[in-house]
This record gives C-alpha cells, sequence and structure tokens, in this order.
C-alpha cells in the first residue's frame, strides 16, 4: 500500500543535522527536477527583488525571514521529512510515538508531496523551506504544473502494483493524478464533519477536522498493521477500524471517492 500525504505549512524551525544531499533524497528519478526548483527558489529568494519573491511564494512582510531561510537551502541542516512537517496533520499522526512495526511501515508505504521536492519519504533528510505548490518560480512556472509533467513514472513505480490511498489536498492532488488501471487501485477520502444544526444534521468539510482525522487514519492503518492487497480491501480495513465510511460513484478511470463521516475530533 502507497499512502499519500500534503506536506505542512507549519515546519520544525531548524534541522539537527547534516547539510543537504540531493542525491540521497528517495525517487531518483526526480534528481534533476528536484535541482531545478532548488536553483530556481535559492536564486528567487536570495535575489535583490524582495517583494517579488515574497508575492510568488504568498508571504506577507512579516514572513521575510522565511526569504532568507530559503536562500540558503543548499547550507542548512536537515531534518528527517517525518520530523520538518509539523502541522495538524502531522501532530495527529504522532510518528514518534509509532510502535516499532509501524514505524517500519510507515517508512516503506508514506509519500509526502512537496511543491520543492516533488514527493520525499518521510525518512529523506531534507532542510526546513517555504515553496507552496501554488508558487511561481523564474524560469520554472507554476509549480504545479512543472511536477505534472516529472512526477508520473516516479509516482506510478512507488505505486508499485498495491492499493494507493491518496490523502492529498486538492492543489497538490493536481500534480500527478493515477490513470486506468492505477487509478482504479487508488482511494481518495473527504472527510466530512457531521453536526446538528437547529434540529437539523448537516455535513461540511472543515479543514481542523480533515487534516486532523486524515492523521488519525494513517496513525490507526499503521499500528493496526493494515497491508491490504486490493482498494477493497483497504476500505474494508478502514471499516474495521471503525471509520464511518460511504462511498462515492466514480467516474470509470478515476479514483474511488471514500467520505469519511467524524462527529467530533
Amino acid at each position: 500500500m502507497l499512502i499519500l500525504l500534503p506536506p505542512s505549512a507549519g515546519k520544525a524551525d531548524a534541522g539537527t543535522g547534516r547539510r543537504l544531499d540531493p542525491s540521497r533524497l528517495s525517487l531518483p528519478e526526480l534528481t534533476e527536477a528536484r535541482a531545478e526548483v532548488l536553483t530556481a527558489l535559492v536564486a528567487l529568494c536570495a535575489g535583490p527583488e524582495e517583494a517579488t519573491a515574497r508575492a510568488a511564494l504568498g508571504l506577507s512582510e512579516g514572513q521575510r525571514g522565511e526569504l532568507r531561510r530559503n536562500a540558503r537551502l543548499r547550507e542548512a541542516a536537515t531534518a528527517p521529512a517525518g520530523r520538518i512537517y509539523t502541522g495538524v496533520l502531522y501532530e495527529a499522526l504522532d510518528l514518534a510515538a509509532l510502535p516499532p512495526a509501524a514505524e517500519r511501515l510507515a517508512r516503506r508505504s508514506v509519500l509526502i508531496s512537496s511543491g520543492l521536492w516533488g514527493a520525499v519519504r518521510l525518512t529523506d533528510r531534507i532542510p526546513p523551506y517555504r515553496c507552496p505548490v501554488g508558487a511561481r518560480l523564474p524560469g520554472v512556472g507554476a509549480l504545479s504544473a512543472y511536477w505534472r509533467q516529472a512526477l508520473g513514472p516516479a509516482m506510478a513505480a512507488a505505486a508499485g502494483t498495491g492499493p494507493v490511498l491518496d490523502l492529498r489536498s486538492g492543489a497538490y492532488a493536481a500534480t500527478w493524478a493515477p490513470r486506468g488501471e492505477l487509478a482504479a487501485r487508488t482511494v481518495t477520502v473527504r472527510v466530512l464533519h457531521e453536526r446538528a444544526v437547529d434540529g437539523a444534521v448537516t455535513r461540511a468539510v472543515v479543514s481542523h477536522f480533515n487534516k486532523a482525522t486524515k492523521g488519525r487514519l494513517v496513525r490507526d492503518l499503521l499500528t493496526a498493521g493494515v497491508r491490504p492487497r486490493t482498494a477493497d480491501g483497504l476500505v474494508g480495513a478502514l471499516r474495521d477500524l471503525k471509520y464511518t465510511v460511504e462511498e462515492q460513484p466514480a467516474a470509470a478511470g478515476r479514483p474511488r471517492q471514500l467520505d469519511v463521516v467524524v462527529t467530533e475530533l
């Protein structure tokens, strides 16, 4: 099983180990593409046009420190990606507290999407950075379009022959979409918060519930040691773990769509 996660805007303040070595990252098919994006990002953030750089990365004036951080990415200390990302999903996943068997399964199963790196595994050593997939970089252009051209073969190889649980947010999902037989093995998840309002039951997508539930869902799968061989097995495993799962109609050649309904965090 391959589990695809989004990155988080929240990241560790600093790495703790050796400098970045792109040649040691997983998915070596992406090495050249990563180098092109890294070069463009560093040049943009080290250049004299601060306002232009902030606009390209969607940063406020108060976030200008992110430009200085990006300008030094090649010299910055690194840490495993699983420690770099610190947002709501990763807090709920709580990788540091996983039992050893679940941690080993996570290392083999999880890929994290990234506007800078394309995709990385939890153990890949990267520095903290700011490079959302919605950014446009000089010489590279829109990152979402750039990665759509580069990610296909690497992601298909990572998926292998098993099911894919795609928990990426929309912007990152746009960088790679499985097709054909691989799409039939892919399951996407939407989290709906159900609550009573004025006597009526309503359902809505709420960002915090969405991220926290996805983190807990992955944690539960890993802790249970779930290794489904098919998409049906994956859906069944979620139900066995007591998640309220409703499958939605999906077009031929498109991933299966699940709604996971929650009433509380």
